[in-house]
């Protein structure tokens, strides 16, 4: 548990697939940044193959929101060969601005792709959706680890 405006909190960081089903989570004092958490998020992504061969451990594409627009996460991204969709924060946008030509070009932005994004938004509400899982009555973070790991079993199941 970590401090945030709110008193004592932990964030739940997830990956989706396009129906809304979890395929990677990391729990996190509620004080810790988003953006530090893309990478352990992707990482642990392990999706089976039909017959023989490795889980594929790469997305297609990540659509994230202004949390996870900083240089660090878009490198990463790239360095894997990751298509992503994130908005540029305004102020980052005002300092490219500021520097003319020397600047930059903006990050391309792909509007179609970024409104699929609400899929991780409709998985936190189906987590949230277990009570356990919305009201965290457990003191240690691995326990609450387990609890949502079996609401997201669940959510698997049902589909």
């Amino acid at each position: 548990m970590g401090r945030s405006r709110g008193g004592f909190t932990t964030k739940i960081h997830l990956s989706a697939d396009g129906r809304c089903r979890p395929l990677s989570l990391v729990i996190t004092p509620g004080q810790r940044a988003d953006c530090t958490q893309l990478k352990p998020v992707l990482e642990e992504i392990r999706v089976p193959r039909l017959g023989t061969g490795r889980p594929r451990k790469k997305p297609d594409s990540v659509a994230a929101d202004k949390a996870y627009s900083n240089g660090s996460c878009r490198d990463y991204l790239r360095r894997r060969g990751i298509q992503h969709t994130i908005p540029e924060k305004t102020d980052s946008q005002a300092a490219r601005l500021r520097k003319g030509s020397r600047g930059g070009r903006p990050p391309s932005f792909d509007e179609e792709r970024y409104r699929k994004r609400n899929t991780v938004e409709r998985t936190i509400n189906r987590l949230k959706s277990f009570r356990a899982v919305a009201t965290r009555y457990d003191k240690r973070g691995y326990v609450y680890l387990g609890t949502v790991t079996a609401a997201a079993l669940t959510i698997w199941l049902r589909t």
